[in-house]
This record gives structure tokens, sequence and C-alpha cells, in this order.
């Protein structure tokens, strides 16, 4: 078995005008989903991300304060599962809650360097 991380890209909800009853359906969704990953015993972590950014880059390690509204996709959070392979990934991410608002699944595998 393998861990994957999966990264999820996509706008953020309070961008999209999202009703409260939109909001509490679609939270609906990422719980069930959640829940299915858990009782299959796959899911090993995971956390939603705020749409607050603080980016340092380069030698000098200049730091810039972003919102989501300044940059085209946010990384909105992850999840982490052990499953075999990028395939059984790819099966698990087919319920991904955000694929109707243009959300992505970016598969990442988790590397393990040896002590």
């Amino acid at each position: 078995m393998k861990e994957f991380m999966m990264i999820f890209i996509g706008a953020d909800y309070t961008d999209l005008g999202l009703s409260p009853e939109e909001l509490q359906n679609r939270m609906g969704k990422w719980f069930a989903w959640n829940d299915k990953m858990e009782k299959a015993g796959i899911l090993r972590g995971g956390n939603a991300l705020t749409p607050a950014i603080r980016r340092v880059v380069g030698a000098n390690r200049t730091v810039t304060d972003l919102t989501s509204a300044e940059v085209k996709e946010i990384v909105g959070g992850y999840y982490i599962v052990e499953t075999t392979d990028f395939d059984a990934v790819q099966k698990i991410a087919e319920d991904y809650p955000d694929y109707d608002l243009g959300g992505t699944v970016e598969i990442r595998e988790i590397m393990v360097f040896d002590r």
C-alpha cells in the first residue's frame, strides 16, 4: 500500500456567491465523501484550507499576502489516502464534490525516505 495526497484546486466558495442553503448542501456532499473513505479504511487525514495566502519568494524572501480573489486558483484542501496505486486514487476522486464548480483534483504520491 502507498499513501497519496489528493489536492483540491478551484475557486473559494465565498467568491462563488453560494447561498447558505447551497453551501450547506455542498458541505453535506463533502461529509458523505469523507465518511465513505473512512468506512473503506483508506482515509489517513486531510484538512480544508482558508483562502488567505502568504507567499515567501526568492533569495530576498519577498513576502506577499494574497486573497483568493487575487489568484486564479487556490488550494482549498487535501486528503491523504492509502491505497494501491494512482488508478485506485483516481477511482476515489470520481466522488469529488466540486467538479461541477470547475474544481480539480491533483493526485500526488507521498514520497517516503529511509532514515
